[in-house]
């Protein structure tokens, strides 16, 4: 069974989908994985590093990219970027950790801003030097290098020099950010010893300067010295976080590689949680419901207030067709997980809305509510939200939410039109009603337009000018549904 995907746009599009573990097509070929359990799994690592940084974590968006290249990139507006294939590659939390504290250091130096940057022709974002040169490890050496070396990626070989010196930059206020907050930063060093530059480049003889600057063994020295000097440089992770690991690397191989891979990797032999965990996985992937549901109930049964293992569950009958079968894991999963997890509501509502009961979309859409508070540019919500006004007859809602759908994709202009529509149909001075107004002026008309336009129409109050003119003059924000 193919995995679900859907497209979407932009970097604000990758909330777009909730259920299990997710992807977002985009125009790269590349795809934005969402995943409740693996999202929560390294913001739980990341947190206090991010602190510790002098970052405030809310501000930092980590994107989950489904790539099998060994990658990672920190770019304007505080994101960053991990391929999958970089996180199938470590073999321990404290080697993900580092990585991720790496491409804190870019953001926290303020990398992706210096003028230097733009001098050198580089891209709006920065990708950490040595880990793009091990995407060259990931099977295509020749392309990798040419795509390392061309100036449409890194623009001159100033910039490579440029970014050089960032990354050594990069590497230590990562370590030194990890060391306060009471972790170790041997976990960066060991991945970088893993992947010396001169084996990633040993065959790209057509750039010497590859060859004439050997960046992992100078890194790696660079490095080693000061984080040996780290007064936490010897501390233990939790407990708990080794297993966290490895049950994410199970979930990512199960949901991203063919099932006959997963068998593979993950054996009947092996008991393990990882393992059973990735093989029920696999079995839904696979169009065996039946045993994947029997597989989830046995880690169920060990684990019932493990809100993931709920989630799986309903993925698979929902999936399998059983939206109403569904219903009772989603809200069981919402129950156990109440704070910090609006793809869980998605979730709920998404299969209360395909068992076609119109007694149960208003409970829906309070459900759907709730997660866009969390995250307001989730256009799989919109989406959904609008489905469920439609079907209950409450056009101006839905157009609302259609709007509130095409805004969060950046399709401004199929925003405006939803929004008109909206506002025509909505009571005027309702909170609804400000938000159409407040979609239009956002996505670039005036307020003298919409004047002309309720003067053309003779269906508005006068008031309309003078009401939208104050609220944008005291810039006092529309209510977010």
């Amino acid at each position: 069974m193919a995995l679900p995907r859907r497209l979407v746009s932009g970097v604000a599009a990758a909330a777009v989908l909730a259920t299990g573990l997710f992807t977002a097509e985009t125009a790269s070929a590349q795809s934005i994985i969402r995943d409740t359990e693996v999202e929560a799994i390294i913001r739980e690592w990341s947190d206090p590093v991010l602190d510790a940084m002098g970052l405030e974590p809310d501000d930092v968006t980590i994107l989950l990219i489904n790539d099998p290249t060994l990658n990672a990139f920190a770019t304007r507006g505080q994101i960053m970027g991990f391929h999958t294939g970089l996180i199938l590659e470590t073999d321990n939390p404290g080697q993900l950790l580092g990585v991720i504290a790496h491409e804190a250091g870019h953001i926290k130096n303020r990398h992706t801003l210096r003028d230097g940057a733009s001098d050198a022709g580089m891209q709006p974002f920065l990708v950490s030097m040595a880990l793009g040169a091990l995407a060259i490890a990931a099977g295509a050496p020749d392309a990798g290098a040419a795509l390392l070396g061309s100036s449409g990626y890194f623009g001159t070989i100033g910039a490579l020099q440029y970014m050089q010196s960032q990354e050594g930059e990069a590497d230590l206020t990562g370590a030194q950010a990890l060391d306060r907050a009471g972790l170790s930063a041997r976990g960066l060093v060991e991945f970088f010893e893993e992947f010396r530059a001169q084996e990633v480049f040993s065959d790209a003889r057509r750039y010497p300067y590859f060859r004439s600057h050997p960046l992992s063994s100078r890194r790696i020295e660079n490095l080693r010295r000061p984080v040996e000097n780290l007064p936490n440089h010897d501390a233990v992770e939790p407990e708990h976080w080794a297993g966290q690991h490895a049950l994410m690397l199970a979930k990512i191989d199960a949901f991203l590689n063919p099932p006959a891979q997963t068998f593979r990797t993950y054996r009947e032999s092996d008991t393990s949680l990882p393992a059973r965990y990735a093989r029920a996985i696999a079995w839904y992937r696979q169009g065996e419901t039946q045993r994947a549901v029997d597989a989830v109930d046995v880690l169920i049964a060990e684990d019932p207030e493990n809100p993931y293992y709920w989630e799986l569950k309903g993925q698979i009958l929902f999936e399998a067709g059983s939206p109403a079968d569904a219903v009772p894991a989603h809200a069981r999963a919402v129950e156990l997980m109440p704070q910090d997890a609006p793809l869980l509501r998605i979730n709920l509502a998404h299969a209360l809305i395909e068992t076609h009961d119109e007694t149960v979309l208003e409970r829906a859409i309070t459900e759907l509510r709730r997660a866009t508070i969390d995250e307001p540019n989730n256009p799989m919500a919109w989406r959904l939200m609008s489905q469920a006004y439609a079907t209950l007859g409450l056009e101006g809602e839905a157009r609302l939410a259609s709007a509130e759908f095409h805004f969060s994709v950046g399709q401004q202009r199929q925003a405006t039109q939803f929004a008109l529509r909206a506002r025509d149909m909505l009571d005027p001075g309702s909170v609804e009603w400000r938000r159409a107004v407040d979609i239009v002026l956002a996505s670039g008309a005036t307020p003298e337009d919409l004047e002309d336009l309720d003067r053309r129409q003779g269906e508005r109050p006068r008031s309309l000018y003078e009401d939208v003119t104050a609220r944008r003059l005291s810039h006092t924000p529309a209510h977010q549904h």
